[in-house]
């Protein structure tokens, strides 16, 4: 292993010592081996590639204080990867095995999770695809599952950083009856041609409204949508289309805790205004604030575009917190590797 430099780390691919690899195939998963080399060799027909057979996840592992590594809520990225995989007609992976699958692959590379303090973590990206050969339009019959980690720097180096966003009417990121709410690549391959313009135009991110109406806040192109009102209540979209973020469960949670109310309702376009505090929230961050939101000639600010708010710093903190070990895990949501 080479040296590395944890302050400098970013949130990119990196070689690690190996990952986990297993396939489906006769109906029956094997038992998964370690694989050194990071390529996979595939058919050229493999449904994964032509009927874009398909999905992933996202999450981490953390080097506690007192030096135990630990990876944060598995149990619901599993379940979401299981109703992902039947969604997509591919044989799901079990939650228990998911679990183990993580806690291997982080013990094989253990030395890669980065030292408490540092603010970095070991990001983890299972992969399920369809591998065998598929010409005419029906799911594969042979499968590929892998997880993969890599040591990933803070996201926001100096603390959280407010952006701006921008709503396009142009496009959509998932059809009212489509697979918003399951994590396949389709969803952001629908939506990197507005993310790019969005960045070559000065915005950071974009935010999505509701495919059939445009009347209603979805959720930004990597990220759940949450607001904090005036009177500190947690509002969230409750959607078909929006996929159901672990983080923003987390949050949702924490907030409870901590005495706030907490609501999943649809979210009106025109209540943006209101709000005092905007984030959006997902695994590599936590929440990104934003400050200022532009549709077309409308530009809504927000907050203060310097600082983050109180109430959205308060809840990454409890998150940070728990994940490092410094906050007692009232909910189990910390499994020891």
């Amino acid at each position: 292993m080479k040296e590395i430099e944890w302050s400098k780390l970013g949130f990119g691919f990196s070689d690690v010592n190996c990952h986990l690899r297993f396939t489906w195939k006769d109906g029956v998963w094997d038992q998964g081996e370690f694989v050194k080399d990071p390529f996979i060799t595939m058919h050229i027909g493999a449904a994964c590639l032509h009927y874009g057979q398909e999905c992933f996840e996202g999450m981490k592992a953390f080097r506690q204080k007192d030096g135990k590594i630990v990876i944060f809520r598995p149990d619901e990225n599993g379940k979401r990867m299981y109703r992902t995989a039947l969604r997509t007609v591919m044989p799901p992976v079990p939650v228990e095995m998911f679990i183990d699958a993580a806690k291997r692959v982080v013990k094989a590379n253990e030395e890669y999770v980065p030292p408490y303090g540092t603010g970095g973590s070991m990001y983890i990206r299972p992969l399920l695809i369809g591998t065998g050969p598929q010409i005419g339009v029906a799911p594969a019959k042979e499968y590929t599952f892998i997880m993969m980690v890599m040591p990933v720097g803070a996201y926001y180096k100096g603390g959280l950083k407010p952006v701006r966003a921008v709503i396009f009417d142009d496009w959509d990121r998932a059809a009212p009856q489509g697979m918003g709410d399951v994590k396949v690549g389709g969803n952001y391959a629908a939506s990197l041609f507005a993310h790019e313009k969005a960045k070559k135009e000065g915005w950071p991110v974009e935010l999505y409204l509701d495919a059939k109406t445009h009347t209603h806040i979805e959720e930004f192109a990597t990220s759940n949508f949450l607001g904090i009102t005036k009177d500190g209540t947690y509002v969230t979209p409750d959607s078909h289309s929006v996929l159901p973020s672990v983080t923003n469960m987390t949050l949702r949670q924490i907030a409870a805790d901590l005495g706030m109310k907490v609501e999943m309702r649809p979210i009106p376009f025109t209540e943006l205004p209101s709000f005092a505090e905007i984030a959006a929230c997902g695994t590599a961050v936590v929440v990104t604030p934003v400050w200022e939101i532009t549709r077309g000639d409308q530009v809504i600010r927000v907050s203060d575009p310097d600082t983050c708010g109180p109430v959205l710093q308060k809840l990454y903190d409890q998150v940070q917190g728990i994940q490092y070990g410094v906050l007692p895990d009232t909910h189990n949501w910390c499994f020891e590797v």
